[in-house]
C-alpha cells in the first residue's frame, strides 16, 4: 500500500511516498476505506514540521479528511455498510491507499457531491458552521468580515454566511482571489495588499462595524480587523495562516465591547458529539439541495505531495487543496 509518510520533522520536501507501508487490519469498531481522494489543510503543514497541538510519533502518515469507499469492516460495526461512500475525519493517517479508522470517525458522504468534493467538506465547512452557528451566534441581517476569503474555510465562510442571512465582506491579498470570493456569495470585497483594512472596511459599513470577522489568518490583519467591530461583536480567532501569531491590545475589546472568541473544532467536536452531529445533518442537507457548492480547484496526484503543500503554503490555493489518490 502507498503512503505519505513523515519519518522527520521539517517541510514536506521532508516527506517520503513509501510503496509497501503496511495495511491495518480492523479491529473490533473500526472500519477500512479505500481512499479515493484526502483534503489538504494547514494543520497538516504544521504536523508535519512538530509546530501543531498534537504531535504523533514518528513516523506517521499526516492528513486529517479524505473520501473513500468502506471496503471492510471489524466486528460490532453498524453505522456503515461495505461499498458505502464516506467521509473519515482523523487527526492524521489520512495521505494513503488504504486507511483502518474507527467507525465512530466515519460519515456518509452528502448526495450530489463527488469524492474530490467530499474529501475537502468536512474540516473547512463544518469548522466555519461551528464557527457562525455555536461561537458567533450570527443571526440574520448581521455583517461578516472574511479574512483569507480564497482560502478553504475562507470559501466555506462566505458561502455559509450568505446562506444563513449575512451580508458578507470578503478579503484577500488579490483581486484575482477576491473575485473567487465574489463569485462564492460575498457583497463587498476588500483588497487588503494596499491600503488599510479597517479604513476600507469602513468605507463599505460605516462607522457601526461588522458584527462578526471571521479570522483564519492572523498577523498584522487581527488588529486592524478587531478595530473594524461593531458593538457586541464576536471576533472569531479560526487559524494563523500568514504565520504570526497576533498580540492584541486588549482595551480594543474593552472599548467595543467585544468578544474575542476562540474556534477549535476538533475539541468542539470530541466535547459535544451531539451538537456536532446535528451541525453535520444541517450542512449535509444545504450541499445536498445544492445551496453549498464546494470549489475544488487545485487537485494534485499523490505523487506530486510536495507541490500540494507548497500551494498551500505560499498561499496559492483557491478554494480547497486535494491530493487524489490516482495509482
Amino acid at each position: 500500500m502507498r503512503a505519505l509518510v513523515c519519518k522527520e520533522h521539517g517541510s514536506a520536501a521532508k516527506l517520503s511516498l513509501e510503496i509497501d507501508w503496511p495495511t491495518v487490519a480492523p479491529g473490533a469498531g473500526d472500519v477500512v476505506i479505500d481512499v479515493k481522494a484526502a483534503g489538504l489543510n494547514f494543520p497538516d503543514t504544521l504536523i508535519i514540521e512538530n509546530k501543531y497541538q498534537l504531535k504523533p510519533e514518528l513516523p506517521f502518515v499526516p492528513g486529517g479528511e479524505c473520501a473513500g469507499v468502506v471496503v471492510a469492516l471489524g466486528d460490532d460495526v453498524d453505522s456503515v455498510n461495505l461499498g458505502d461512500e464516506v467521509i473519515a475525519i482523523s487527526p492524521f493517517g489520512a495521505f494513503r491507499d488504504r486507511l483502518t479508522v474507527p467507525a465512530a470517525t466515519v460519515i456518509k458522504m452528502p448526495g450530489g457531491v463527488g469524492f474530490r468534493e467530499a474529501a475537502g467538506v468536512s474540516i473547512t465547512y463544518l469548522t466555519s458552521y461551528h464557527a457562525l452557528k455555536q461561537r458567533g451566534r450570527l443571526q440574520a441581517g448581521e455583517t461578516v468580515l472574511v479574512l483569507g476569503a480564497a482560502g478553504g474555510v475562507g470559501i466555506a465562510a462566505v458561502e455559509l454566511a450568505k446562506a444563513m442571512g449575512a451580508t458578507v465582506i470578503a478579503a484577500a491579498s488579490t483581486d484575482e482571489k477576491l473575485q473567487l470570493a465574489k463569485k462564492m456569495g460575498a457583497d463587498h470585497l476588500v483588497n487588503y495588499s494596499d491600503g488599510s483594512l479597517k479604513d476600507k472596511v469602513r468605507e463599505i459599513i460605516g462607522e457601526r462595524g461588522v458584527d462578526i470577522v471571521y479570522d483564519p489568518v492572523g498577523g498584522d490583519f487581527s488588529e486592524q480587523a478587531l478595530r473594524c467591530m461593531a458593538w457586541k461583536g464576536r471576533f472569531l480567532v479560526i487559524g494563523f495562516a500568514s504565520g504570526p501569531i497576533p498580540k492584541i491590545p486588549l482595551n480594543l475589546a474593552l472599548l467595543k465591547g467585544c468578544e474575542i472568541v476562540g474556534v477549535f473544532w476538533g475539541a468542539f467536536i470530541a466535547r459535544e458529539p451531539d451538537v456536532s452531529q446535528q451541525n453535520i445533518s444541517e450542512v449535509w442537507a444545504m450541499l445536498s439541495a445544492g445551496k453549498l457548492k464546494p470549489l475544488v480547484t487545485n487537485v494534485f496526484p499523490l505523487e506530486e505531495y510536495e507541490q500540494a503543500f507548497n500551494c498551500l503554503t505560499q498561499r496559492r490555493a483557491r478554494g480547497k487543496v486535494i491530493i487524489e489518490m490516482t495509482p
